[in-house]
């Protein structure tokens, strides 16, 4: 049976006429052209033209990189944009609703929120798995997204596998699966199972691992059909001339983000050994990101007293099941280092 990706979009959006940018209406055919069609400044600045409003050629090249057809991808400004345009494009306000499963990413509730969407609830268990029998006994047909970060943030860890197919086979509406940190996690991506599962959307980013968290750009894959309706909702100039300049000449810079992938890993294992000998801090979660989750003897003074040594951590006491908890970033050695002595200095609490 066909999939029919708009009974997962709003109707009124499906009927929207799209702003057609000047630069869209032409089509190149490689000769050198006089352009006066966009009301730009003809002085020469390097950035004085539009970018291409479809990003052709970076793209090209991710397809290329990961394995995917250029229809199946969306390019975002940062993960940010996406999760908000498949939130808007998707859920009808106040009538519909995503799904979460907290403690997880903040902006997904948040992106709701703005766009008048409800936010169904399911919370993982308190070792931090999915309680995949309560997501689906709660996946109504208001319920129109699943977001899922793996692997998650603030508790740093992947989900099973078999939990994440048995969702796959069995939730009814779009399935999201953020993969922000997957480059620190030894599994394989679920872009593979694009063709598989039709309704499944998958996120990636180039603020973690490949270092251009200034650049805002972020990366969805998924069915053509779904990825050119998102494509047509967007804002027409969404990328600027400078992420994609960036993201073109990072993409020939792979091995550099493995070798970089790999120190964060070993200083991440370091990190770990070291926590277990601090008397202050009570657990150290297993991480397959490129930061740790710590529990300790109270969260709020040290995240203080890290301030006053000049170290500033994530204090993630807010999120549910993570009470007392320090959410740390691994840097560079050096840095690790220093953030190891300054927890040795710290006194326990009597």
């Amino acid at each position: 049976m066909k999939f029919d990706a708009t009974s997962y979009l709003r109707k009124r959006l499906l009927e929207l006429k799209p702003y057609q940018s000047a630069r869209q209406e032409f089509v190149s055919n490689g000769e050198s052209m006089i352009f006066l069609d966009a009301n730009e400044s003809p002085y020469e600045t390097d950035l004085n033209r539009y970018p291409d409003p479809l990003q052709l050629e970076l793209k090209a090249l991710i397809g290329k990189w990961k394995g995917v057809r250029v229809e199946q991808l969306y390019l975002s400004n940062g993960s940010d944009e996406f999760i908000s345009q498949v939130i808007m494009g998707c859920c009808e306000p106040e009538k519909e609703a995503i799904m979460i499963a907290p403690p997880t990413f903040g902006m997904y509730k948040v992106a709701a929120a703005l766009h008048g969407v409800r936010v169904c609830e399911v919370p993982l268990t308190p070792n931090y798995e999915l309680d995949v029998d309560a997501l689906l006994d709660k996946a109504d047909e208001t319920v129109k997204i699943l977001f899922i970060a793996n692997p998650n943030n603030p508790t740093a860890n992947a989900f099973k596998p078999e939990a994440l197919t048995r969702i796959l086979d069995h939730f009814p509406g779009l399935i999201v699966i953020d993969e922000a940190y997957s480059e620190f996690h030894d599994a394989p991506s679920y872009i593979s199972q694009l063709d598989k599962y039709p309704n499944l959307l998958v996120c990636q980013t180039f603020s973690k691992a490949q270092g251009l968290a200034g650049a805002r750009l972020g990366i969805a894959y998924g069915y053509p059909d779904l990825i050119s309706f998102f494509n047509r909702i967007k804002a027409p100039y969404n990328i600027n001339t400078l992420t994609l300049s960036t993201a073109i000449q990072k993409i020939d810079k792979q091995e550099v983000v493995k070798n970089q992938v790999k120190l964060i890993i070993e200083e991440r294992k370091r990190l770990e050994d070291a926590f277990s000998t601090i008397e202050c801090i009570q657990k150290c979660y297993p991480s397959d990101a490129n930061f740790l989750l710590i529990q300790v003897d109270d969260a709020a003074l040290r995240y203080k007293q890290l301030i006053d040594k000049g170290i500033v951590v994530r204090n993630t006491s807010k999120y549910l099941h993570c009470e007392n908890t320090l959410r740390i970033t691994v840097g560079l050695p050096e840095e690790n280092q220093a953030l190891i002595k300054a927890f040795q200095s710290l006194n326990s609490i009597k």
